[in-house]
């Protein structure tokens, strides 16, 4: 094997780092140059037109988006803490980097890896798990109230839906619970990572953190989802708060089921909220801009952010 030397690395890293925040910034660029649904002359003119009121309410939002990312930070310093202790400006630090990282990755996959490597290599199986058992915590929160929209959604604005629909979708459930069933003691993409080893990890973590780990997954969702009903009256939606939120709910759930490739990724989102709103008579032109709007302020703005903490990263000591 033949041995890098250190100022080599050094390159290397520097180098990786460089492409890194490349990648991130064309990718935010292309996604606000080639959208094709809504300008963005036209969304920032929007804006402008709101007059002095937009300030406030862009610094309401921005507030708003900062409370969102101070429970995943919270979130993932709680878990970290089951077997390291960690304060929260690391917690930060590691947050917005991976997320810098990830913002180019389906499904922001790539934070799994990102976060890893602010660990030791035998800490890095352990840290791949927290990782997901925090994203598992998350879904379950949109899958709960999701549920709770679709309740509502489907008796209330006469969607179709049939029996065999019905039928097709508790078969396909079924079946993903045997595909679980079957791949439980098998490896999964990762050399000792299986269903069974994921269980066995969760059940070690004190009762304690899994409940602040939901808990805090709980005051995201909340915040995240009163934001965009905050964003979509500013951009002039008249619809009731009591409307909008099953709608919400019922948004976060079907765009957080279907895995998409970056690129569509915000186009997907955008796509459903527009079909779910046109039902309550809400116009294209602000649900897109609520969309937009909700990516810039929770995902844009942390990962400009989190590329100083990836120009400034150092790998863990071995």
């Amino acid at each position: 094997m033949i041995a890098v030397p250190h100022k080599a690395k050094q390159y290397l890293l520097a180098v990786a780092k460089v492409l890194v925040i490349a990648i991130t910034f064309g990718y935010i660029f292309y996604k606000l140059k080639n959208n094709t649904s809504l300008g963005f002359r036209e969304f920032t003119t929007t804006i402008f037109s709101k007059g002095s009121i937009a300030k406030y309410s862009l610094l309401f939002f921005c507030f708003l988006a900062a409370a969102n990312w101070f429970f995943e930070i919270l979130k993932w310093q709680t878990l970290v803490s089951a077997f390291e202790k960690i304060n929260f400006k690391t917690a930060l630090k590691q947050s917005l980097a991976s997320l810098t990282v990830s913002l180019a990755t389906p499904n922001r996959i790539g934070e799994y890896g990102a976060k890893a490597l602010f660990f030791e290599n035998r800490k890095r199986k352990k840290i791949l798990m927290l990782n997901f058992i925090s994203g598992m915590a998350q879904m379950f929160v949109t899958s709960f109230f999701g549920f709770f929209g679709l309740l509502y959604l489907l008796p209330n604005f006469n969607i179709y839906y049939s029996v065999t629909m019905i039928c097709y979708f508790g078969i396909g459930v079924i079946l993903l619970f045997a595909i679980g069933y079957y791949f439980k003691e098998k490896e999964l993409l990762l050399k000792g990572f299986s269903i069974v080893k994921v269980i066995q990890f969760f059940k070690k973590i004190p009762f304690q953190i899994k409940f602040k780990t939901v808990l805090f997954s709980a005051f995201r969702y909340a915040i995240f989802s009163g934001m965009f009903y905050g964003i979509l009256v500013f951009f002039g939606g008249k619809i009731a708060f009591s409307e909008a939120i099953p709608l919400i709910f019922a948004m976060y759930f079907l765009v957080s089921i279907f895995p998409t490739l970056f690129i569509f990724d915000v186009v997907i989102r955008g796509s459903v909220a527009v079909w779910l709103f046109s039902f309550a008579g809400v116009p294209e032109l602000i649900v897109l801009s609520t969309v937009l709007a909700m990516w810039l302020f929770n995902f844009v703005l942390p990962s400009l952010l989190g590329s100083f903490f990836v120009l400034t990263y150092q790998p863990a000591t071995r």
